[in-house]
C-alpha cells in the first residue's frame, strides 16, 4: 500500500490537470543507483506495460511497476509548502538508511553496498 496525504493529492492533480495528454496518472518506481544504491522514480504518464500494477489512491490512478513495488510497500508521500517554493517528500519505512538529498536509500537486503555521496 503506497500513502499519499492530502496535499500531494492535490499537488498531483493539479499537474495532471496542466498535462494536455489524457489518461495522464502517477508512477512510482525505483531505480539502481543514487548515493545510497536506490532511488526513486516519481512523475506523470500515459502507458502502462505488462510489468505494471496499478492502484488507486486518494481517487487518483497510480502505476508501479512490479519490480519496484517491494521497495515502496508502506511509502508516504507528502508535500509541503515553504515559501515561495515546495516539493514532494517521501518516507519509506523499508528503508535502514537514506542520504542527505533525500532521493537515495538503501535496503536491508542491500547492506553489502557502500554508501558513497556524491
Amino acid at each position: 500500500m503506497i500513502n499519499i496525504s492530502d496535499s500531494a493529492l492535490d499537488k498531483i492533480k493539479e499537474m495532471i490537470a496542466q498535462e494536455e495528454t489524457p489518461n495522464m496518472f502517477l508512477r512510482l518506481g525505483v531505480n539502481p543507483g543514487g548515493c545510497s544504491g536506490f532511488s526513486y522514480g516519481m512523475g506523470l504518464d500515459n502507458e502502462e506495460t505488462e510489468e505494471d500494477v496499478y492502484m488507486e489512491v486518494g481517487g487518483m490512478k497510480v502505476v508501479v511497476d512490479k519490480e519496484s513495488l517491494r521497495y515502496l510497500n508502506g511509502l508516504e508521500i507528502d508535500f509541503q509548502e515553504s515559501g515561495m517554493s515546495g516539493g514532494f517528500t517521501i518516507h519509506n519505512p523499508n528503508a535502514i538508511a537514506s542520504c542527505g538529498c533525500g532521493q537515495s536509500f538503501k535496503m536491508r537486503d542491500e547492506e553489502g553496498r557502500p554508501e558513497v555521496c556524491d
